[in-house]
């Protein structure tokens, strides 16, 4: 049973979100902006080009798309069902070149995000409605006639079929979602959505659940005590995107960091054993000549982080071996360090920047030692300059490429404002496409 039992809480535990986004109208207002130019590309070389049937690129006897123009392409929210697309397509079409008329191509589509069995998201079209009307002509037409032969142009089922393509966030980049992430050369992150996205007023809920690799494998990570969902806004937000980040989220890093030995440091002190031995006195007995002192610090059980308002805190729970030489370690100390630090958040194009900003508290006890009793008093006159010095900067170097944030590619974020709450921090910003390189 107790086997059994052992099998099922990992499977129960390891469904349960701990950050996610919230996409709001704002957002789907910037896709559909920056997507219409794509769209009109998109619909320029599929419109325009000549028909399998015709080897000619003009005939005389048919009509020409000579010109696609997207006048209006916007995308709002369905809430509970999805989102609406409507497009306005201003085409130009020609059968001679004395006679010119304008065209109105509308689609009107609903679209959702569905999770597939691969556990993507993929974007779907739901319903779609395409409608051809004459705007003006120069000169009379056959109306019937010309009106038969642009539909014969203008494939509409086909346009339906591919309505998703003409956004710039297609399923590809939906899938980057959830690409595995560096983090340090050994560790990497990977966010999995775990369901199909919700809609509402305030936007596109997606709940997702973060799993950190060491060296290839996934670990598993400390059981979060409370089930996260994501914090909705009160009123709608004028920023694109609102990612939320649990507490549990920021435990689960550090402690994968611990995993994978990143926050293992060797911390170089300025003492010498000579200048020890005038403090301890049984020093002189084991060192004849004259080494620096190093700390060899190791974690000795799970980094906790905990979140207040407007606070985020790191505790650290390091084991130092105090101890002399470089090629032939030698330890004669063991101390017991528990630090209690600040941390910054910030984020830099599509990562989040975590870094050790203050210390606020550090416990010294001794573990073990080969040089007698040593006074609490005398450890930390002695050794606490050093690790309140080089543990934060050690770790800062651990810290300093950031951790990627969920995102689709191509898009990075902006305007960002980040707010820790109790138990959550939450990270409101904009997108921006990012300019083609080259």
């Amino acid at each position: 049973l107790s086997i059994l039992l052992s099998l099922l809480v990992p499977a129960h535990t390891t469904r349960s979100p701990d950050c996610g986004g919230i996409l709001t109208p704002s957002g789907l207002r910037y896709l559909a902006e920056v997507s219409k130019p794509h769209a009109e590309s998109v619909l320029r070389h599929d419109l325009m080009a000549p028909p399998a049937s015709d080897p000619s690129p003009i005939s005389p006897s048919r009509n020409q798309i000579i010109s696609v123009k997207v006048d209006n392409f916007s995308l709002t929210l369905n809430p509970d069902t999805g989102m609406r697309l409507s497009i306005e397509v201003d085409l130009g079409i020609t059968s001679a070149p004395s006679a010119t008329k304008e065209m109105r191509l509308s689609i009107l589509a609903d679209l959702h995000v569905e999770m597939n069995p691969e556990g993507n998201l993929e974007l779907v079209t739901s319903d779609c409605k395409p409608t051809l009307e004459e705007v003006q002509s120069s000169e009379e037409m056959d109306s019937k006639s010309s009106g038969s032969d642009v539909d014969k142009r203008i494939n509409v089922e086909k346009i339906c079929l591919e309505v998703s393509k003409l956004l710039l966030f297609p399923n590809e980049r939906l899938m980057s979602l959830a690409a595995p992430f560096p983090i340090t050369p050994s560790c990497q992150v990977q966010y999995l959505p775990l369901a199909a996205p919700m809609y509402s007023e305030q936007g596109i809920i997606i709940s997702l659940q973060t799993t950190f690799q060491v060296a290839g494998t996934v670990i598993p990570l400390p059981v979060s005590p409370v089930p996260f969902s994501m914090p909705e806004p009160v009123s709608s937000s004028p920023s694109h995107l609102i990612l939320a980040f649990s507490e549990h989220f920021y435990t689960s890093l550090f402690s994968a960091l611990e995993e994978s030995g990143a926050l293992n440091v060797s911390l170089l002190s300025s003492l010498t054993t000579a200048t020890l031995a005038e403090r301890i006195t049984q020093m002189g007995s084991l060192f004849q000549e004259d080494l620096p002192v190093v700390l060899q610090a190791v974690t000795r059980s799970s980094p906790h982080v905990v979140l207040e308002e407007d606070k985020a805190i790191v505790k650290l729970f390091l084991t130092a071996q105090i101890g002399a030489g470089s090629s032939l370690f030698q330890s004669f100390l063991s101390v017991n360090v528990d630090v209690t630090a600040r941390l910054h958040l910030s984020v830099v194009d599509t990562r989040m920047i975590i870094s050790v900003a203050a210390i606020e508290d550090i416990e010294l006890s001794l573990a073990a030692s080969d040089v007698g009793p040593v006074l609490a008093a005398l450890l930390e006159e002695l050794f606490l300059p050093t690790v309140r010095e080089e543990v934060p900067a050690q770790i800062n170097v651990v810290l300093r490429q950031g951790v990627f944030l969920p995102h689709i590619a191509s898009f990075t974020y902006t305007d960002v404002n980040i707010t820790i709450h109790k138990d959550y921090v939450l990270i409101p910003c904009n997108l921006q496409l990012e300019a083609k390189r080259g």
